[in-house]
């Protein structure tokens, strides 16, 4: 975790350093231009910091003020430098090709001054499209025939919720809508597939009544993400079971008669391997054969030994890489990052986009999702 924290610190100053350079290069500021810049973006880099430490200490206005303009600075930040990156492979081809045709091709290669420009409005303009897109939360429904859900039984509903991230910036009507599209679908369970909970600060226990206005028959039940053990995990699973939610660590359970149900903690809760920890197995080889078994596991990994002992993992965390085209990297690491996929021995893993945001509060061609799953009888 310490190695990805001062990689990140690291990488965001590096990307700061190179905007810096844009701006130079394009704009020939004064000297007091660039001190106010300077200064600007040592505020932005450091803010992150700076609101982990003081967000549980009241000034509950001001710190997401702060967190506002400092994750909306991220989100463009990021779209800038992609798309600078882009190009300056293009005016790299450009250079190369004059080298090889011993022609002048700067006709093809604006000047920095006109590109900066564009790639500041195109960043500004994704954004905005971003921030948008975040608060349309998509309805994605799948069903699912099994021979281990009787013809009497007619359809078990579950809705999933993942990697909601409650605090600063997922609160108040954003909240309540989320939930209220969650109880119009009348689940029979209700499950959180990790990072429930993405805050330190008292006003996170304002949140948890939204949960509270919907109890579904056969029950809610969640599993910590590694988000839970940043905002601190007591906290984190109290905040979980006022909101009603049963938390499975290590566990599974059996509800209404109907349908098994099992949970784990992430990797840096448990401080184990999905990989190599037989566990799973055991736990999941320990619930009723006859029954279908729903996994919850944050993380979109299959566990040793589980496979065959389950009927249908549902797992988050990736976001989709949440800001196109981040997710080509959460793709390497994490190669069935979105979707249903079907596994070995009659099962399945489904990987939800999440439902809210971590860090700037867009989604760029990854929408955030709720999803309905009816169980449904073989035909």
């Amino acid at each position: 975790m310490r190695y990805v924290f001062w990689f990140f610190l690291l990488s965001y100053g590096l990307i700061h350093y190179y905007f810096f350079g844009k701006v130079k290069a394009a704009l020939h500021p004064s000297l007091p231009a660039v001190t106010c810049l300077v200064i600007f973006l040592v505020l932005m880099f450091l803010s992150p910091l700076l609101i982990n430490a003081i967000e549980g200490q009241g000034s509950h206005f001001v710190v997401r003020a702060l967190a506002y303009v400092c994750y909306s600075w991220m989100g463009v930040l990021f779209f800038f430098f992609s798309l600078s990156l882009l190009i300056d492979f293009y005016r790299l081809l450009i250079y190369l090709a004059e080298y090889l045709a011993a022609r002048d091709l700067s006709l093809f290669c604006p000047g920095p001054q006109p590109i900066f420009w564009i790639t500041l409005f195109t960043s500004l303009t994704m954004f905005a499209y971003g921030f948008f897109e975040a608060r349309e939360v998509r309805l994605e429904k799948i069903i699912v025939r099994s021979a281990k859900i009787p013809p009497s039984v007619g359809r078990i509903r579950i809705a999933q919720i993942s990697d909601l991230h409650v605090g600063m910036m997922m609160q108040g009507e954003r909240l309540k809508k989320i939930m209220a599209r969650v109880k119009a679908c009348e689940p029979d369970i209700l499950v959180s597939t990790g990072d429930l909970v993405d805050g330190q600060g008292d006003s996170l226990f304002d949140a948890y009544p939204f949960f509270n206005e919907y109890s579904p028959r056969l029950g809610k039940f969640a599993v910590t993400g590694n988000h839970e053990f940043y905002a601190g995990l007591t906290r984190a699973l109290d905040f979980t079971q006022r909101a009603g939610f049963a938390v499975l660590r290590g566990e599974g359970r059996t509800a209404g008669g109907l349908i098994n149900i099992a949970g784990f903690d992430d990797v840096v809760v448990s401080g184990g391997k999905p990989e190599t920890d037989d566990s799973f197995g055991k736990v999941l080889n320990g619930l009723p054969a006859d029954k279908f078994t729903l996994l919850l596991y944050h993380r979109p990994v299959i566990a040793k030994n589980s496979l065959g002992a389950f009927d249908l993992q549902l797992s988050g965390h990736t976001h989709k890489g949440q800001i196109f085209p981040f997710s080509l990297v959460t793709g390497l690491i994490f190669p069935m990052q979105a979707g249903y996929f079907n596994l070995p021995h009659h099962a399945a893993l489904y990987v939800s986009r999440g439902t809210g945001t971590w860090g700037p509060p867009i989604r760029f061609l990854a929408p955030p999702e709720i999803t309905v799953f009816d169980l449904m009888p073989e035909k």
